[in-house]
């Protein structure tokens, strides 16, 4: 049986929380918490490195999918046992966020004995601290993620899928760029049975969200251009191109 666990609890300042960090003490887990906030638990992660995370799907500034990205690209072979909550029942999102690399994906409400129970197990199968060797460098879905996340593209609407696999289409194929319309959107939408149409104005909608909600300086250094000639928001085109190119610059360099 594995104990003495070490555990990284986001804190939701309520009963249940509590109760769920009494109970993991019980079974022989020293837990400590951290405020519902991605970028804090980032930073307690780096002083604490637990061999377990337990957070919510949804924080303040990155939520759980840019903080797995993070950890994943930091430290990809020796990395915690990733547990995540939600009150959100639904299997397309549960299995974007496994995609992210989430070791057990719990719904709420959560039995504090269960979860206990699921920790240790999984622990004792895997060896907490090694799992699969991410290639992070290499895992492209990844470091889209992680540039949608910084952007400020939330993950929950549809054009954030839709984006992400158009990005990774013409990075892998930059003559996609040049038929948007015929090719690459028709391609998108077959991939998720959807339409062209339907791609192209979720795509258009994640951008006009990503415009309102993202940091400037963020936006500013893949977007300078727009921003500083007063353009407005990018394009689909020019959004998904400046992205990718972004991207393959980088790995040509590394």
């Amino acid at each position: 049986m594995v104990s003495n666990l070490s555990v990284l609890l986001t804190d939701e300042k309520d009963d249940a929380t509590l109760k769920l960090a009494t109970v993991l003490r019980s079974n022989k887990m020293d837990v400590r918490m951290c405020a519902k906030n991605g970028a804090e638990l980032l930073k307690c992660y780096e002083e604490f490195h637990p061999e377990v995370i337990i957070m919510d799907a949804f924080l303040q500034h990155i939520d759980a999918m840019g903080v797995i990205a993070r950890i994943n690209m930091k430290d990809p072979v020796k990395r915690p046992l990733i547990i995540v909550m939600s009150g959100i029942d639904n299997p397309n999102f549960e299995r974007e966020i496994t995609k992210c690399g989430v070791d057990y994906y719990f719904l709420k409400p959560i039995d504090p004995q269960m979860m206990a129970e699921r920790i240790i197990q999984i622990s004792s199968w895997k060896g907490v601290g090694i799992t699969a060797h991410y290639e992070a460098q290499e895992d492209l879905t990844v470091v889209i993620t992680e540039i949608l996340h910084q952007i400020g593209v939330p993950a929950h609407i549809k054009g954030y899928q839709y984006v992400r696999e158009a990005i990774k289409l013409t990075v892998e194929n930059p003559e996609m760029l040049n038929s948007v319309t015929k090719i690459l959107y028709p391609t998108v939408a077959k991939n998720f049975k959807s339409t062209s149409s339907r791609v192209e104005r979720a795509i258009r909608h994640a951008i006009e969200v990503a415009w309102d909600r993202g940091d400037v300086e963020v936006l500013n250094s893949y977007f300078g251009y727009t921003i500083q000639s007063q353009r407005g928001k990018p394009t689909n085109s020019e959004f998904v191109a400046m992205i990718s190119d972004k991207i393959r610059l980088k790995r040509r360099v590394s």
